[in-house]
């Protein structure tokens, strides 16, 4: 098992809720670390959003979501789930899906049981695959963890608008049963929905707080009561990135400078340039000159090199 995953497994073993705010960048998700969050989820609807700037409507492809989670998961070192939509395809798809986030560095990955393309579960249009389908893909997704995939897998229905709660909650108990790690009822329409997925579903659940979406919102203490384990925040980073950069360029427009952002040095540190300046002195020209004096006292400043840190 990697570390990142290990971590993860352990996060949910714990008694108290974990708030998960999601990112869409290695910006956000290095910011998500920063402030001190134990993981973070990449949102499909985050991604779509920032990388193509389009709707998430299925248009977003396997290649680009790997791509775009390969960079996120090398810019921190806390756990990361990855939306890994329908498995785009069948279940041998949902197999490739699952290995190739797990090569990405992902820690965890959502499979969900939606009829391509899928769709935002806050948003009109959405339709699932019939039960076979669906339980074939979480089946499917759980043998490759078991394979060697080595990631947590999150089973996600969204049968609570088309075919209504109590569906939803038979999905959901038969993806804890074929052995899937987190559980997601997608879209619940009320407090009292919430309450039975807390209390009907067995296994690890995850709610999803959509501001403005068909879940209400839902205090954290009272989501850990109900018997969540995860609380995700999927568009809370780049809806407020979007505003404050609507509002930046409104100030700019009036002659103004944008107020709330960063300064450039901490833009800088966030960037990483004090890290990057501290490998550069590793390799200065007195270094390189007394390499070419003999391979031993190379050899001796890396030794002391990494003495320094370790």
């Amino acid at each position: 098992m990697n570390d990142r995953v290990r971590i993860l497994r352990d996060a949910l073993r714990r008694p108290d809720l974990i708030v998960m705010p999601c990112c869409y960048d290695a910006l956000s998700a290095r910011l998500v670390e920063q402030a001190g969050y134990p993981l973070t989820f990449m949102s499909g609807f985050s991604v779509a959003a920032a990388r193509l700037g389009l709707p998430d409507t299925g248009l977003i492809s396997y290649g680009e979501m790997v791509d775009q989670g390969r960079d996120i998961c090398a810019a921190v070192s806390i756990p990361v789930i990855g939306d890994g939509d329908t498995g785009y395809g069948n279940a041998v798809n949902v197999k490739r899906t699952v290995h190739g986030f797990a090569t990405a560095g992902f820690a965890g990955v959502m499979i969900e049981d939606q009829e391509w393309p899928k769709r935002c579960g806050h948003t009109d249009g959405t339709r699932v695959v019939d039960r076979d389908e669906a339980l074939a893909r979480i089946a499917a997704a759980c043998d490759a963890r078991d394979e060697g995939a080595d990631v947590v897998i999150v089973a996600r229905t969204d049968a609570r608008a088309t075919e209504g709660l109590d569906e939803a909650l038979w999905r959901a108990n038969a993806f804890a049963e074929i052995g899937a790690d987190v559980i997601f009822v997608e879209a619940p329409r009320s407090t009292e929905e919430l309450a039975r997925i807390g209390q009907e579903v067995a296994g690890v659940k995850m709610a999803n707080m959509v501001a403005s979406g068909a879940t209400p919102a839902v205090p954290t203490e009272r989501l850990q009561r109900m018997g969540f384990k995860l609380a995700a925040y999927p568009l809370t980073l780049i809806s407020a990135a979007a505003g404050a950069m609507q509002t930046a360029l409104a100030d700019l427009r009036n002659g103004q400078e944008p107020a709330g952002a960063v300064g450039f040095d901490d833009l800088q540190a966030l960037a990483g340039f004090p890290a990057y300046k501290e490998q550069a002195t590793r390799y200065t020209q007195p270094i390189v000159t007394a390499a070419r004096r003999g391979v031993a006292t190379l050899a001796a400043h890396r030794s002391s090199a990494a003495a320094r840190h370790s």
